[in-house]
């Protein structure tokens, strides 16, 4: 995978470049501005952009919007500070692939760009509920469509707690502290309740999750054993 990196802060470009190229990852350039950024993006052709928010002269919904202007189709991942959910509508709406927090653990930085190029979309656990009021926000003009009474019938007692805690926005190491289980096995509960509801992405699941009422209101009438 070939990364280019855009953030006006050189330790932050430093240390993300040293996280990836110690994980595999080739980072093609990493530099600090939108405007060169594009530049870049024109002459090395990356397979994905990485990109800050907030960045002095072109921001980066800016330098998307310059992206795809230009008719670069690179996806786009946003790596930001910003909880603000109008930054995430803007982003999204430029044209960016994902949504992701510099405060997320290291390990989950790889398998994000992966999806991305996988084609998926991914967004960070702590901006679902933004992502949901965008969602629905969005719905308003649109015919209602009928939804089944219960799709989540399929989920077993422990896999509809961990989905609420996913709706809730919860990490998987947030969940497997709050449950007392490893991380291991967070992560095949969450596989499973995926293949269970055929969705791609736990994005996906969470803001379904939320849109059914599921989270903190379900899960404060007990625990689960």
């Amino acid at each position: 995978m070939r990364v280019l990196l855009i953030d006006d802060h050189a330790l932050v470009r430093n240390g993300i470049g040293e996280l990836l190229q110690s994980r595999g990852v080739q980072v093609v350039a990493s530099v600090s501005s939108g405007d060169e950024g594009v530049r870049r993006a024109s002459e090395l052709h990356p397979d994905v952009i990485l990109l800050d928010v907030k960045m002095p002269g072109m921001s980066g919904i800016e330098t998307v919007l310059r992206l795809r202007a230009s008719g670069s189709a690179v996806p786009v991942l946003m790596l930001t500070m910003s909880h603000e959910d109008e930054d995430l509508r803007a982003a999204l709406r430029a044209g960016a692939q994902g949504y992701l927090l510099k405060d997320m653990e290291p390990e989950d930085l790889v398998p994000a760009l992966e999806a991305v190029l996988r084609g998926e979309s991914v967004v960070a656990a702590e901006m679902v509920g933004p992502l949901t009021r965008i969602v629905q926000g969005g719905a308003g003009a649109k015919q209602e469509v009928p939804r089944p009474a219960d799709p989540f019938a399929l989920l077993t007692p422990r896999e509809t707690e961990i989905l609420e805690c996913m709706a809730d926005g919860s990490s998987n190491k947030m969940i497997a502290r709050t449950l007392a289980i490893t991380d291991g096995t967070v992560k095949l509960h969450v596989k499973s309740i995926l293949r269970k509801l055929g969705m791609r992405s736990r994005v996906e699941a969470a803001v379904t999750a939320v849109e059914y009422g599921l989270g903190r209101k379900r899960r404060n009438s007990g625990p689960v054993v």
